[in-house]
């Protein structure tokens, strides 16, 4: 291996985790073959937005059930030598020497918050962008992985052991047969059975948040979209819905599953739609036949908060809360990422403020991102809305996308030493102690 410019290192306050590794892992890196191998020459690394960390025992948590490790195309790991603190890196195989390697990193399960990201250099001109996902650090100790990262939701609803493989198809294949008159019901078994949807996944075994997606088309171009990418770009994750659902098809769904449900919740706007804010007509014909029916469970909304008029229909028909998704508090790095088409932040805070107005429970879906969602100027940018706003909640979702392609695309400057996830997340919590904070929409009923 060889230096690099070294970065300091940050002090984190303690995370709420059950374990913690003894020592500082070790590198991980993928050989040609793609098998995955540590190098206990250098421990593990994290980044945040270029800069390279060693991560403190208790930034480290075991690498959650259901998760996934990634091999980076394109892209050489980037340790901490051990001898000095310093970055460095690994540039070829070391037990190989003659072999090239390729930098490892962790998505990671729901529910979990990542304090860093994948430590690396891209080193072919022809890299790949990478695919839509989140890329956690991830190092080898005490014969376990860990991760960069703390359980940011107790909930259970998406965990890896919820799920019985054979049971879900059964139950599944049952349901489409059921309805096999409601196209909505269709779409969402494709969902859960070719894509692995968690939300579909839920509905179908009955039980907590059910998906109701309702919208073919979009007001934005976000650089991150899952659902639509241009040609040439990475591929999104699954197919975006084709049609919009009646009121009837809503409601076939939404009804029962209020009804008989625990905890339960149907939510508008999933990751196989557009914006359903502009399918307001048929949400608001939705809801009011939901509502004639049950008082039960909650109704709600993710959105990108672009239409506050649409917004205030809704509550009018009975929305009991929403969830606005955010990659940056700042208005010209919101414009950047989501290229919206016809609208601004400050639509996206009216709609914050009608909710607030009908009393009704608002989430910020606030995309995190190290270095870039702990910046000391987006971290005042956000306190400055919190504070005018008064959202209820925030959930500490990782951002899906390479992260050196949305540093271009947002124009991060990256001048100002970051905050650190963990100390971000403490001082959030001091400044706003009502503020809620997780990873699902929660249930209010």
């Amino acid at each position: 291996h060889r230096d690099l410019h070294s970065f300091p290192t940050r002090r984190s306050s303690d995370l709420m985790t059950v374990s913690h590794p003894s020592t500082v892992p070790s590198l991980l890196f993928a050989a040609r073959n793609g098998d995955i191998t540590d190098y206990s020459g250098l421990h593990m690394a994290g980044a945040a937005a270029g800069r390279f960390y060693k991560p403190r025992l208790h930034e480290l948590i075991e690498l959650p059930a259901g998760s996934e490790l990634f091999a980076l195309p394109g892209r050489l790991p980037v340790g901490i030598d051990p001898d000095d603190n310093e970055p460095a890196l690994l540039d070829a195989d070391p037990f190989h020497p003659d072999q090239p390697v390729q930098a490892v990193a962790a998505f990671m399960a729901p529910a979990h918050t990542a304090v860093y990201t994948a430590a690396f250099q891209t080193f072919a001109p022809d890299a790949p962008m990478l695919p839509l996902f989140a890329y956690t650090a991830v190092g080898w100790a005490d014969g376990k992985f860990w991760v960069a990262a703390f359980r940011s939701d107790p909930d259970c609803r998406q965990d890896a052991g919820q799920f019985n493989q054979r049971v879900l198809e059964q139950r599944t294949r049952k349901q489409l047969q059921r309805y096999a008159g409601n196209r909505l019901v269709q779409h969402l078994g494709k969902c859960c059975l070719t894509y692995g949807c968690p939300a579909a996944r839920n509905y179908f075994l009955g039980r907590w948040e059910a998906p109701l997606p309702c919208s073919p088309v979009c007001n934005a171009a976000c650089a991150g979209c899952i659902s639509l990418q241009p040609s040439g770009c990475c591929p999104s994750t699954q197919d975006r819905i084709g049609f919009v659902p009646s009121a009837r098809e809503i409601a076939e769904i939404a009804i029962e599953h209020l009804q008989s449900a625990p905890k339960p919740i149907v939510s508008f706007g999933q990751g196989c739609e557009g914006e359903p804010l502009l399918q307001a007509k048929v949400m608001e014909q939705g809801i009011r036949l939901i509502r004639a029916q049950t008082s039960q469970g909650t109704i709600n909304l993710n959105t990108n908060g672009s239409l506050p008029e649409a917004v205030e229909r809704l509550a009018h028909a009975g929305l009991d809360s929403i969830r606005i998704s955010l990659n940056s508090a700042q208005a010209e790095k919101h414009r950047l990422y989501y290229r919206p088409k016809g609208f601004s932040l400050e639509d996206v805070c009216q709609s914050i403020a009608i909710m607030k107005r009908h009393d009704r429970h608002v989430s910020l879906n606030y995309f995190i991102l190290p270095g870039c969602t702990d910046d000391p100027d987006e971290f005042a940018a956000l306190t400055e809305l919190i504070g005018a706003y008064r959202p209820d909640f925030i959930q500490l979702r990782n951002l899906n996308m390479d992260p050196e392609y949305y540093l271009r695309v947002i124009e991060h400057s990256g001048i100002k030493q970051p905050m650190g996830i963990v100390d971000w997340l403490a001082r959030l919590k001091t400044q706003f102690p009502n503020l809620g904070f997780g990873y699902f929409n929660p249930p209010l009923r």
